[in-house]
């Protein structure tokens, strides 16, 4: 790590970003194409917030998160990157269920969830297409108060099994349960029934370097190992932000951080009203995550396992479940050589959803008991399906909310963000402080890759239109 990770940079920009997460990244590329002089901030080494990846020992990489977006990524990487990204984009093929209910795979679009309803769970074709037709209506202002659940319960009454297939990719995607509003389920859902399910040929380090890449050329002053530590406001607007100990000025800022972290953590709760702060007091964090690596040793293989693989013991679907210690669902994607063409290796990683208290307490001892306890119950699961799989292994690591929030400074390790609540607070915090702008997971919908940088894009525009409004005399 060099000394001075901030030398050559200027006394004072248009924007700061804070956190090159996908919203960080997509805000910072845009504002820089407006012409703005931008400057992003990166605490860690490597860029990407959650979409991320790291390298280990003889050839292993492993990419954070699941896998797996909407076609609407294809659009808005198009759009908002360049077809060099846009273009390494392709489909999934196969998702694959195993529980108690139902067992098969699927291509994970509209066409074939309704043959599948109509084959397997005995549906009219008739409800099924009413109950596309509600989700796709689904809006951001139309919010009634209707919960997923009840949203289920109304379309497929008492078939807990058609929740499960509707309800539990979503839950891996976003961090939603049933009892959140509707429309977080809805838009979600929907966005993925419209062509299935994608991923970024080449890896997550490839599309990285590539959005760091169109970054530059747009001239976006890119740093990393870069720490901010507070953001400054002077006569009631955001002037600046002190990083690695030193004052660098800034006429917006836009945080790619935590929401309750960049209030609570970056500006400070004094420069808010009490409205606003009681708002954000009511907004929830969404849950966290736990991720097992496995890298196989060169020239081993696995059978096909699918892209996807969402698997389960419990005989029914429950929210509550799902984010248990004691797990009962995992999902593992799986890695072949054409994610990564020219490097002839297998992977598979294991993804739960998890409960930041379940963790965040334990001793240290208690910690890597519990540790490895995961990694062995993974192996465990995984070898109902790959029987050899365990002597093929050549490296294995296990990630937890207390790694998430180590890497990423999320708070409470919310991997996705905020619950719904949070969305209109993060919209509202530039109202409290001109020019403070907030863009990341939040309200569910804006979690996952593509909200994320669909925010950034909001933001930008409205970042865009500020500084247009407040030219320097």
């Amino acid at each position: 790590m060099p000394k001075d990770q901030l030398q050559g940079i200027k006394d004072e920009y248009d924007v700061i970003v804070i956190g090159s997460g996908l919203a960080g990244l997509t805000a910072a590329n845009l504002l820089g194409k407006q012409g703005h002089s931008v400057l992003l901030l990166e605490h860690h080494y490597q860029l990407g917030g959650m979409a991320t990846w790291f390298r280990r020992k003889r050839g292993h990489i492993f990419d954070i998160s699941l896998h797996g977006f909407p076609y609407g990524m294809i659009k808005s990487c198009r759009r908002y990157w360049n077809r060099e990204v846009s273009d390494r984009i392709h489909q999934l093929k196969g998702v694959r269920f195993d529980n108690p209910q139902f067992s098969f795979e699927t291509t994970y679009d509209r066409d074939d969830f309704t043959r599948i309803l109509q084959e397997k769970f005995d549906q009219p074709k008739e409800r099924i297409e009413q109950f596309f037709d509600r989700a796709r209506s689904f809006n951001f202002y139309d919010d009634d108060g209707m919960t997923t659940g009840e949203f289920l319960e109304q379309c497929f009454p008492g078939r807990n099994d058609v929740h499960r297939l509707l309800m539990e990719p979503i839950a891996y995607a976003n961090g939603s349960t049933l009892d959140d509003p509707a429309i977080t389920f809805g838009i979600v859902f929907s966005n993925f029934m419209s062509k299935g399910v994608f991923i970024f040929q080449g890896g997550t380090d490839l599309m990285i370097k590539l959005m760091k890449e169109e970054c530059q050329r747009n001239g976006v002053d890119i740093r990393i190992y870069c720490d901010v530590e507070k953001v400054l406001v002077d006569s009631d607007k955001v002037v600046g932000v002190i990083c690695n100990g030193r004052r660098i000025g800034a006429r917006a800022v836009v945080s790619n951080a935590n929401l309750k972290g960049t209030v609570q953590n970056l500006v400070g709760e004094e420069h808010f009203t009490r409205e606003y702060l009681d708002r954000l007091d009511k907004v929830r964090l969404s849950s966290s995550s736990c991720q097992v690596y496995m890298g196989l040793k060169p020239g081993e293989t696995f059978d096909y396992l699918g892209d996807l693989f969402f698997t389960s013991t419990l005989d029914h679907f429950d929210s509550v479940a799902l984010c248990a210690k004691d797990v009962t669902s995992r999902t593992f994607s799986c890695y072949y050589p054409d994610t990564r063409p020219g490097l002839d290796r297998y992977a598979i990683v294991s993804s739960t959803n998890a409960n930041w208290a379940d963790w965040a307490y334990l001793s240290k001892e208690e910690y890597e008991t519990e540790k490895q306890k995961l990694i062995d119950d993974t192996i465990l699961s995984l070898e109902k399906y790959l029987p050899d799989i365990r002597p093929k292994l050549d490296w294995i690591e296990a990630a937890t909310p207390g790694t998430f929030t180590r890497y990423t400074k999320t708070v409470s390790g919310a991997t996705f963000g905020t619950k719904f609540e949070g969305l209109d607070v993060s919209k509202s915090m530039p109202d409290q402080i001109p020019g403070m702008y907030h863009a990341g997971s939040v309200g569910i919908i804006m979690s996952g890759w593509l909200g994320t940088i669909n925010y950034g894009v909001i933001t930008s525009n409205e970042v865009d239109i500020y500084l247009s409004r407040n030219q320097t005399v």
